[in-house]
């Protein structure tokens, strides 16, 4: 079994036309580069792991 098939390296594009920040309800930008979906309304950037996004406010980045 492939390591490529157990870690996508993208979120499909249609899961993240209709994910929304659990915080604010606001929508959130892909940042590709650290894997993450960035909340400017709520300043938190939630991981994505193993190509699944984490929206759990005790998981997020607060952004400076």
């Amino acid at each position: 079994m492939s390591d490529s098939f157990n870690t996508p390296s993208t979120v499909d594009p249609r899961l993240l036309e209709v994910l929304v920040c659990p915080v604010t309800r606001g929508t959130l930008a892909y940042d590709r580069a650290r894997q993450e979906l960035v909340s400017k309304g709520a300043k938190l950037a939630f991981p994505i792991r193993d190509g699944v996004p984490i929206l759990l406010v005790g998981e997020a980045r607060a952004l400076d």
